[in-house]
């Protein structure tokens, strides 16, 4: 062969190079136009867009997983509305965006991460699960807080070690997502560090201890609670009754009533109140005779509006 049809040969040759790398280049310029333009109305908040919202994420969503990169670069949103569309569109897509969003858990971009974690935990697979608990630990509290909602929210046993870690961690919201998730997945050995969180500095997660202890099992939940009553920190005490209330069986309502007969009138207050939860109409009859003795007003006005509260609620 001659020097020049070998120069035609590499010529040809790097041509066809070329357009092997800038076809698909113009293909996904072209994806991503297509997915602008849809993502536009997809996320409107106009009036006369209403009715060509939820068919715009259709569409987008119809597109498959070559999207999911699309819509990964959008997650730097400041727009409230635009990434919960984002969020959105992925559910719809489902488990085929899965793969693609584990990867970006690796991505620097800590809010990209915490806003995947989310993505996650709407779609639910459970394939997810071990790479959340990967970023469990992310210096970010921010996609620690939204990785545990994730774990929460998929509902799988095998994220209890990392939800478990949650309860000690620095950040208080980060906490509550632990115990909520605690309550979702349905962990009884959570239940001794809940009961624990009672007491926790942040109110949100001792809130959602409260929520969480009444979603596992109800006996041991109430036998730990009982043992749980005289603790040095009086607010375990405090909130438990509550959440005895709540429960309102009768090995809680037995506590309760001891409870009632505290010589801390602060205790007195919490455990009566929670028996009016309990029993709002006092069909057990035993509501007069604690109160005859009982000589701290601000006991007896507490009580006297828990049960005005309670009647109203249950008309």
């Amino acid at each position: 062969m001659n020097f020049c049809g070998r120069k035609a040969i590499a010529f040809g040759c790097l041509v066809l190079l070329i357009l092997s790398v800038a076809v698909p280049s113009v293909a996904q310029r072209a994806l991503e136009r297509k997915v602008d333009s849809l993502f536009v109305i997809a996320s409107s908040a106009e009036l006369k867009s209403r009715d060509q919202v939820e068919p715009a994420k259709d569409s987008i969503a119809a597109l498959g997983v070559d999207v999911v990169p699309v819509l990964v670069g959008k997650f730097t949103t400041k727009s409230a509305r635009e990434r919960m569309t984002i969020i959105q569109i992925f559910k719809r897509i489902g488990s085929p965006a899965v793969p693609y969003l584990v990867r970006s858990l690796n991505l620097a971009d800590g809010l990209v991460v915490q806003r995947v974690c989310w993505a996650l935990g709407d779609i639910g697979d459970t394939a997810a699960v071990l790479p959340l608990k990967q970023v469990s630990t992310h210096p970010r509290w921010q996609v620690r807080d939204e990785c545990l909602g994730a774990l929460g929210d998929i509902g799988d046993p095998r994220a209890a070690d990392a939800v478990l870690a949650g309860f000690s961690d620095e950040a208080g919201q980060v906490r509550k997502a632990a115990v909520v998730a605690a309550g979702k997945v349905g962990l009884a050995r959570a239940i001794p560090g809940l009961v624990a969180m009672l007491a926790d500095d942040f109110y949100g997660a001792r809130l959602s201890a409260v929520e969480a202890l009444l979603q596992l099992d109800t006996a041991v939940v109430v036998a730990t609670l009982g043992d749980s009553l005289h603790s040095r920190r009086k607010l375990v005490g405090n909130l438990a009754c509550h959440v005895l209330g709540r429960i309102a069986t009768d090995h809680a309502i037995e506590l309760l009533y001891a409870e009632a007969h505290a010589t801390d009138p602060g205790r007195r207050a919490h455990a009566l109140v929670a028996l009016v939860a309990a029993d709002p109409h006092d069909n057990c009859g035993f509501r007069d005779s604690l109160m005859a003795g009982e000589t701290d007003s601000a006991v007896i006005r507490k009580v006297q509006s828990a049960v005005y509260t309670a009647r109203n609620e249950t008309r």
